[in-house]
């Protein structure tokens, strides 16, 4: 049996407006065995996203522990947090994030830019990451000249290219058409069965919930 490479227990955290307190999590654990492919579904404002923050090291918790590849998150500083992340989390969202002054390798490069990999090891990166999303001949393309399923497989190479020990992703198809949905998550799909990749996805979509092997329904900031 896996290990847990995520492990959440008795996570709550608040948010205030106006300072009137908003619970969104309450009490909330949860398991990821590694190599799984979780969905994290529920109505909006039920948690999903502070989850995901909270597991890939963005957002801390108010209480309880969020452990993830062996390391308390809550124990970490603020300036080892941000080097944890760049060694342990790929970040995959809604709206690509894309820097249009770049190509899309330039945009791959990004999170390489914190290792000490030489130019041309970086570069050796960029290029399999890319020919793995199918967009090796896209190297030099900027985002204007790609579709959205072309820019979203852009993100996905960035997020894999570092080799992360977990995909966070959030609603990776909200934005794209049926085609390009479908066909970003067969590659999310691929990621976790051929590469065993570990990858959280929080999506509303039933269909992309159905390319996970678990789904977690969270109302109210709490797990069915």
């Amino acid at each position: 049996m896996a290990e847990n490479v995520v492990e959440v227990r008795g996570v709550e955290k608040t948010y205030y407006r106006e300072r009137i307190p908003i619970p969104v999590l309450r009490g909330l654990s949860l398991s990821v065995p590694t190599g799984d492919f979780v969905a994290l579904m529920g109505p909006s404002g039920s948690g999903k996203t502070t989850l995901l923050n909270l597991i890939a090291g963005i957002d801390r918790p108010d209480k309880g522990q969020v452990i993830v590849a062996g390391t308390d998150l809550a124990q970490l500083p603020d300036s080892q947090l941000s080097k944890w992340r760049s060694h342990h989390i790929g970040f995959v969202f809604q709206f690509y994030n894309l820097l249009p002054v770049l190509t899309a390798a330039g945009n791959v490069e990004l999170p390489l830019l914190l290792t000490k990999l030489s130019k041309r090891e970086r570069r050796d990166h960029v290029r399999s990451a890319l020919e793995l999303v199918g967009l090796g001949d896209r190297m030099n393309h900027s985002p204007r000249q790609l579709s959205g399923g072309q820019e979203q497989r852009v993100a996905i190479a960035r997020a894999i290219v570092t080799d992360p020990t977990v995909i966070v992703a959030d609603e990776p198809t909200g934005d794209l058409d049926k085609q390009s949905a479908t066909e970003i998550l067969d590659l999310l799909g691929r990621l976790n069965s051929e590469f065993q990749k570990t990858i959280i996805m929080v999506t509303h979509d039933p269909r992309a919930a159905e390319k996970a092997r678990v789904v977690h329904h969270l109302d109210k900031g709490e797990l069915d």
